[in-house]
């Protein structure tokens, strides 16, 4: 080979690999007009303000009233209507790239399921540290005394409108610049209104977590679907690691 064909074929596979995207990495949508990105802004900085509001009040109801199920159902429609009026939000995986990996199910599902033991075996480990048992004893106590149907119904809902906000409006508002770390940022500031720490340390791993989803899926069904997965089995599973408390115990406190 020739010096001259030697070049040439350099610089056509340097070409090609530079054009081709890494595996599980999607390149960034196109940039949206300046109008369409202040109507995000704004509709983003509304939303994740009434639904910081509506989160700390909810968990400052009586567990199983009705104000907890109406004040629930309507942060998940406050981040739903949210993330939907703020502009397009990607399903799955753009047309024409890695289409294998469009549409996935199985993986997020055993994601969630995985995500689910680790936090298992945390939670066994935070019931001997008293703060972390009484924050985490203090959230599960709404599953455990409230309507079991209602509670899952509250919990799909938000998990599905959560991720539609920060894992699809908030990621495209952000995704030209650190999308993961913005918008973990802004769901543990989020929870942070419960003032529970259990909640806010929980929020930030599992907004990593779907972050990453979201990153490498190129959509925000993936992180739904884990985060779907991940919430029932919570409430299926830990309640009964922390009781609430007998009438005595309560007397002694």
């Amino acid at each position: 080979m020739t010096a001259d064909r030697w070049s040439r074929w350099r610089e056509r596979t340097t070409s090609a690999r530079q054009d081709s995207p890494l595996p599980g990495h999607f390149p960034a949508a196109r940039a949206e007009p300046a109008t369409v990105r202040a109507r995000r802004r704004r509709v983003a900085a509304a939303t994740g303000i009434g639904g910081a509001g509506l989160l700390g009040i909810s968990l400052s109801t009586k567990a199983g009233s009705p104000q907890f199920y109406l004040l629930t159902m309507g942060l998940a429609g406050t981040w739903a209507a949210g993330a939907l009026s703020s502009g397009p939000l990607p399903l799955d995986t753009p047309p024409g790239q890695d289409s294998d990996r469009r549409h996935p199910v199985v993986m997020p599902v055993l994601t969630g399921a995985g995500a689910f033991g680790l936090f298992y075996g945390a939670a066994r480990l935070a019931r001997h540290i008293p703060p972390l048992n009484r924050a985490i004893g203090s959230v599960l106590h709404y599953a455990d005394d409230g309507s079991t149907p209602l509670v899952l119904l509250t919990a799909c809902a938000n998990a599905v409108a959560e991720e539609l906000f920060f894992r699809g409006a908030l990621w495209s508002l952000a995704q030209d610049s650190h999308p993961l770390a913005k918008t973990t940022l802004a769901y543990a500031a989020t929870t942070a209104a419960t003032r529970n720490p259990a909640l806010v340390l929980a929020g930030t791993a599992t907004s990593v977590l779907f972050g990453l989803q979201r990153r490498t899926s190129g959509g925000i069904l993936a992180p739904a679907l884990t985060h779907l997965t991940w919430s029932l089995l919570m409430l299926r599973y830990l309640p009964p690691l922390f009781p609430a408390p007998r009438p005595a115990e309560i007397t002694r406190d």
